[in-house]
């Protein structure tokens, strides 16, 4: 009997040293695990995700969470202090709403939006009247531009979209948007699009593919050489907003982003502009100057 206690208590006694030992190595895991979120921008949203993940490869332990929702979210979100990334296709100063004091820019990259249709309408190029036409619902059916009989579907992003706001001010001059269907993400319009005869919308260039048609705009193509000399106006800048200047991960992250080989790279494959590329800058009241944003 008294062996058999012996060996209970022995047997408890491993468990025991077993379970701290585990607990110990849980807690020595989590200490070493860091993550940092960053929310907004589905434009700037791929080139986010990308990078994370070969940041997140090359060192062991590090989260970086990456979600869409559009930029008045980003700037919304990084306001408050509820993330470490606010991305948004718009400078702050331009949201209402959003107090940019405190708020720290950090020009990622520069995208074109560029209109794109369904295949099925034909068409290659309009000028910015027919744009502005289309899109504040004076013309309703393809066959009035020289397309086919068609009814014309507009495809919005949402209200707080910066990829919406750049499209209607560099591209419809101004002019808001017709009432039509809204959309939370490029990827959700550029789906729609593909799948609905005779629609229309627009999206960032790292969002063409094969399932869509991009126009030109009074004859100039949407390429990024168009958009570094500014011959395509519709661009904007990808801004990361910080709260205070960044620490930690934040500020590591943001520095592989605009690495050499990072904007050499990844942001050739994915369609996005490094800043330094660019001939001109923009200021957030939309001033054109000569010169590149670095």
């Amino acid at each position: 009997m008294r062996k058999r206690t012996i060996v209970k208590l022995l047997l408890c006694v491993v468990v025991i040293v077993a379970g701290i030992g585990a607990y110990n190595a849980r807690s020595k895991t989590s200490t070493n695990q860091q993550s940092i979120t960053a929310v907004g921008s589905t434009a700037l949203q791929p080139l986010v995700e990308a990078a994370s993940e070969q940041y997140s490869a090359d060192h062991a332990g590090i989260f970086i969470n990456v979600q869409g929702g559009g930029s008045g979210t980003g700037l919304s979100q990084i306001e408050s202090g509820a993330v470490q990334m606010g991305n948004s296709d718009l400078f702050a100063e331009e949201k209402a709403g959003i107090n940019p004091a405190g708020l720290v820019d950090h020009k990622i990259a520069v995208v074109g939006v560029a209109p794109i249709t369904n295949d099925r309408v034909g068409i290659d190029n309009l000028s910015t009247a027919q744009l502005i036409a289309i899109f504040t619902g004076k013309y309703t059916n393809w066959k009035q531009l020289g397309g086919p009989d068609l009814p014309i579907t507009l495809i919005n992003r949402s209200q707080g979209s910066g990829t919406r706001v750049t499209f209607e001010q560099y591209g419809l001059k101004g002019h808001e948007s017709a009432t039509a269907q809204e959309q939370d993400s490029s990827g959700t319009v550029r789906q729609i699009v593909s799948s609905t005869p005779g629609a229309i919308s627009y999206v960032s260039f790292g969002y063409f593919n094969k399932s869509i048609h991009p126009l030109s705009v009074d004859g100039i193509k949407p390429t990024e050489q168009n958009v570094m000399d500014n011959k395509w106006k519709i661009w904007s800048y990808e801004h990361i907003y910080t709260r205070g200047k960044p620490t930690g991960l934040t500020k590591k992250f943001l520095t592989y982003l605009k690495n050499d080989h990072i904007q050499t790279t990844l942001f050739n494959k994915l369609g996005y502009i490094s800043v330094k590329d660019m001939h001109y800058q923009r200021t957030w009241q939309g001033k054109i100057t000569k010169g590149s944003g670095e």
